[in-house]
């Protein structure tokens, strides 16, 4: 046990659910994540156990006594909002943001909406419903946008089902592509330059935003492969950005955060423009990757924080909606709910 452990009581964290797995498209990625977290926690004395709900009703953390829970869940069914509120009904404090900011992040579209409210920087974008994605509907989107574009699935993470469109005659592929994984479907302005992202602890004004990582993908392709199974992806962390332009990252990624009411821990992905230098918020993700190549592990170990303090630090956090930031998480009650 190291010194994070014996500066908190994990014993006062009772039986704790690392949930991993589910049903998302990102599957895969979450028994990673979800085995490393657990993995953490265990090695620190805390009594984690590993609990996939695409093979248990969540009903059951409750009847066996779990006390809280670290959602390590990707994607749908995992970060949108609805294990979010089934845990609220079975009052066991999570990991993580609440329930109507989960859900607003992982909708691409709401996030702009709510970031263009609130005058932060995101690139241009159009959406495409399912009664709006004929020939003559995609061939508007590049006259728009311009080309190169981007189109990708609203919610879904992990770079799944996206295509960088060069022309006009891949946009039907794309869009095709895209609605498989979603019913809607978001073209979104290529913004040339640096990919960037800057991850996030804590709540409100309290929230710091660790140091930013500047990822270098080869022929600037970021994808599923590369983001976490391939070697050939390079990481700057240190950013080597100046410092005024690391400054203004984690500025705006803290505005993002907060516009969002994310809380407990997020990470922001942002484009810098090469032409102007400008940055460009593109999504938030509000339970990320905590795998062998993901990127808060490694902002938070550039600033003295590693793995196992990291994970102690967000179950620390873990509360529900209906805690008052600040105070302690409530220790669940063994027995079921009514109706469980």
């Amino acid at each position: 046990m190291n010194q994070a452990a014996s500066a908190l009581d994990v014993k006062a964290f009772g039986k704790v659910a690392v949930l991993m797995g589910g049903t998302s498209a990102e599957r895969e990625v979450s028994l990673m994540s979800g085995g490393g977290v657990l993995a953490a926690l265990r090695s620190q004395g805390v009594d984690a156990h590993a609990f996939d709900p695409a093979e248990r009703e969540l009903a059951e953390l409750r009847r066996e006594g779990f006390a809280r829970v670290f959602i390590a869940l990707h994607g749908r069914h995992g970060e949108d909002g609805t294990v979010q509120g089934a845990l609220e009904l079975l009052g066991l404090p999570y990991t993580g943001s609440g329930v109507l900011a989960s859900a607003i992040a992982l909708d691409k579209v709401m996030t702009k909406r709510v970031w263009q409210a609130e005058g932060l920087p995101t690139p241009r974008w159009a959406w495409l419903d399912a009664d709006h994605q004929r020939r003559e509907d995609l061939r508007a989107v590049p006259d728009g946008l311009g080309l190169p574009l981007i189109v990708k699935p609203p919610r879904e993470g992990s770079s799944i089902g996206v295509t960088k469109v060069l022309g006009y005659s891949q946009m039907q592929d794309a869009v095709a592509l895209a609605a498989g994984y979603d019913a809607d479907v978001l073209c979104e302005e290529f913004i040339e330059g640096a990919e960037l992202t800057c991850p996030v602890l804590g709540e409100g004004a309290a929230a710091r935003a660790l140091p930013v990582v500047r990822i270098e993908a080869p022929d600037g392709n970021y994808d599923y492969e590369h983001k976490y199974f391939s070697d050939a992806t390079g990481y700057r962390c240190p950013s080597g950005l100046p410092p005024e332009d690391e400054a203004e990252v984690q500025r705006l990624t803290l505005a993002a955060y907060r516009a969002l009411g994310c809380r407990g821990w997020g990470r922001a992905d942002l484009m810098q423009r090469r032409s102007d230098g400008r940055f460009f918020l593109l999504e938030m993700n509000t339970s990320p990757g905590m795998t062998g190549h993901s990127l808060v592990p490694m902002s938070a170990r550039a600033a003295g924080l590693g793995y196992e303090a990291l994970c102690l630090e967000i179950l620390r956090m873990a509360r529900l909606d209906s805690t008052r930031a600040g105070t302690a998480a409530p220790a669940a009650s063994a027995a079921p709910p009514p109706g469980a």
